[in-house]
């Protein structure tokens, strides 16, 4: 699965602490856009999408949430809780954000600005496209035995 969970270096002292984020260094992509969540009500779900292209990175600056993500060979559950971690989202991984701590802010950085047609917002479509035309052919000549 293209995912991966980032220790994100921590520089601090008495004053604080302090993340920086820099691209090709601990985010690994050119950034083009900067997002954030915040103010999700109990018990809404967010994302439920892929995309065909982004990479992305999600930090959960503040609170928490829980990411269910699927590559197309079963879903992982994966919390977000500290500041110092950030997980790293690649392309045709499919996400839902949800169990959003009420004060929770999740900052995401992506590689691609905005494109409405990277989204693919029908889990079947994305099952259909990820695992490509050798899956479905493999699955359709088990189900003639």
């Amino acid at each position: 699965m293209e995912i991966e969970r980032i220790q994100l270096q921590k520089h601090g002292d008495s004053r604080g602490m302090l993340i920086a984020l820099e691209q090709h260094r601990n985010v690994p992509f050119v950034i083009r856009r900067v997002y954030y969540l915040f103010a999700t009500h109990d018990g809404v779900h967010r994302g439920r999408h892929a995309h065909r292209h982004l990479n992305q990175l999600a930090v959960a600056v503040r609170g928490s949430v829980t990411f269910l993500l699927d590559d197309g060979s079963g879903p992982v559950e994966v919390v977000l809780d500290d500041p110092s971690y950030g997980l790293q989202l690649g392309s045709m991984v499919w996400r839902e954000l949800y169990d959003f701590s009420e004060d929770c802010v999740l900052m995401v950085l992506a590689d691609h600005l905005y494109d409405p047609a990277d989204y693919i917002t029908d889990y079947a479509e994305f099952l259909r496209e990820v695992r490509g035309p050798v899956y479905q052919e493999g699955m359709a000549a088990c189900q003639s035995l």
